[in-house]
């Protein structure tokens, strides 16, 4: 149990960080490269599509590594 609330403040803070600092980084999340943005006379639909495919490879990959140690 110690081990997991260890491990989930470390997220946590990493994840603090990202969002502290997101702006400064080359690539920001939600602003991706093959994100979808339809603009409408007087509506926007925007979906977020790379970044959610982004996000789903990086916590598979933390998960596959917490099940491993």
């Amino acid at each position: 149990m110690g081990r997991m609330l260890i491990t989930a403040g470390i997220v946590l803070v990493i994840v603090g960080l990202i969002v502290m600092f997101g702006e400064r980084l080359p690539l920001r999340l939600g602003r991706l490269p093959g994100d979808i943005e339809l603009r409408g006379k007087n509506s926007v639909f925007y979906f977020p599509l790379m970044t959610c495919v982004l996000l789903s490879v990086v916590l598979s990959l933390v998960m596959w590594l917490l099940r491993k140690f």
